[in-house]
């Protein structure tokens, strides 16, 4: 199954849409086999909502045993995840960019 996208904001304004979205994603993906995929590349902004929301999506996958990663993270996203010392907690591979080499 291809990688659930998350486009724009995931903020308090968007994480109640998003999180029926994305329980209708993990519903579909309980039969596939196969690990499940978010797509972060193009999240513009991330809040504390929106972290939750992927916080929740994580445990989720967990109780469910299936396999969930979190993939092409924007700047929003690895901004949040550095700030709140969670990007051990989803323990996904995190690829920079030249750009974003340059400017760490």
């Amino acid at each position: 199954m291809p990688a659930y996208d998350i486009v724009g904001e995931l903020t308090i304004y968007t994480a109640a849409t998003e999180k029926e979205r994305l329980l209708a994603y993990f519903q579909a993906q309980l039969s596939d086999s196969g690990p499940m995929e978010i797509n972060l590349a193009q999240v513009s902004e991330l809040d504390c909502a929106g972290l939750q929301l992927l916080i929740m999506a994580k445990r989720k996958a967990e109780t469910q045993n299936k396999s969930m990663q979190l993939v092409n993270h924007s700047k929003a996203v690895l901004d949040v995840l550095e700030m709140t010392r969670l990007v051990n907690f989803f323990g996904d591979p995190v690829v920079l960019t030249r750009h974003e080499e340059s400017k760490a």
